[in-house]
């Protein structure tokens, strides 16, 4: 065989689930022709989806490279970190990609400052507020940007590599603020429509209802509670009791939070971080996964969230 007919096989395989053998063709794939892109990025994101993140992280950095997403690295003055002590020295945190992966991200802020580092986060305006109690100083991303002069500065999307970070040492315990005991039930029906996947992981109109429609439930999206950024929405979600969310940033919030979410995942390509089969999160304790049987069928999603709000 080829390896475009081995990497075909792959991505078929991937796509059906059987990511141990996607990894294995991928990886003939690399043994024939080991300069093949593609195939790097997708072995990387089978690897993450199968929980084998220390490897999977390893190959993340492919998100750089010309054709394969929007992240662009800085151009600053000092060196970027490739994991040198960083007892007394002090560190930029780089924001990437969408809210949520700022969110989901934000919690190797603390792992930096436990090593000794002074750490600063460039930080999207809309986020500012909810990351002032992280241990870091915060330069909000906003017009005419000032960058200090630091040691080193790092993607936040590399700190897991950086750091070393599987399963088995994944910081999972909430790292912003959040109050117990609330009542009531946010539902965020819809993420960004600009997203690649929004039309697969966004509910369709009359499924939101039927959330909405759920004894103390209200919507959680902006255009409805009037939330100017993520810490109106987060002070909202501390006096919920329950969090139900599609894949979008405000399951992050939740989950960073350690408040009880409910995430709601379409069959079709789901995000790699919520892996496949799973019905928990190794990225937040406090969540539960509600994954669609079959594409499109969010039928069955939402009579498995009414069973479980019966249990409750």
């Amino acid at each position: 065989m080829t390896v475009r007919e081995i990497f075909e096989e792959a991505v078929a395989l991937q796509r059906r689930g059987d990511l141990a053998g996607a990894i294995q063709r991928y990886r003939l794939c690399l043994e024939l022709d080991p300069a093949v892109t593609v195939v790097r990025h997708n072995l990387c994101i089978a690897l993450l989806t199968a929980g084998e993140l220390e490897e999977g992280f390893s190959l993340y950095d492919l998100r750089y490279e010309a054709g394969r997403g929007p992240v662009t690295k800085p151009s600053l003055s000092f060196p970027e970190w490739t994991g040198q002590p960083l007892w007394g020295r002090s560190i930029l945190v780089w924001p990437e990609q969408g809210a949520g992966d700022h969110i989901m991200f934000a919690r190797f802020v603390s792992e930096l400052a436990q090593r000794g580092a002074r750490v600063s986060m460039l930080v999207p305006p809309p986020l500012v507020r909810l990351f002032s109690t992280l241990p870091a100083r915060i330069i909000p991303a906003e017009g005419r940007v000032s960058i200090p002069e630091h040691d080193f500065w790092t993607m936040s999307g590399a700190l897991p590599h950086r750091l070393g970070v599987g399963l088995s040492n994944l910081p999972a315990d909430h790292y912003l603020p959040d109050a117990p005991n609330g009542v009531g039930i946010g539902v965020m029906a819809r993420g960004n429509p600009a997203h690649g996947a929004d039309r697969d992981r966004s509910l369709p109109a009359d499924v939101a209802a039927r959330l909405l429609a759920l004894p103390g439930a209200r919507s959680l999206h902006p255009d409805d509670t009037g939330a100017r950024d993520f810490e109106a929405t987060a002070g909202i979600i501390r006096g919920l009791e329950l969090v139900i969310s599609v894949d979008t940033s405000v399951a992050h919030l939740a989950g960073a939070m350690g408040k009880p979410t409910w995430i709601l995942l379409q069959a079709r390509d789901p995000d790699w971080r919520w892996m496949l089969g799973r019905s928990d999160s190794p990225w937040y304790p406090s969540a539960r996964l509600f994954r669609q049987p079959a594409a499109g069928d969010w039928d069955s999603v939402v009579a498995d969230v009414q069973s479980a709000l019966a249990e409750r």
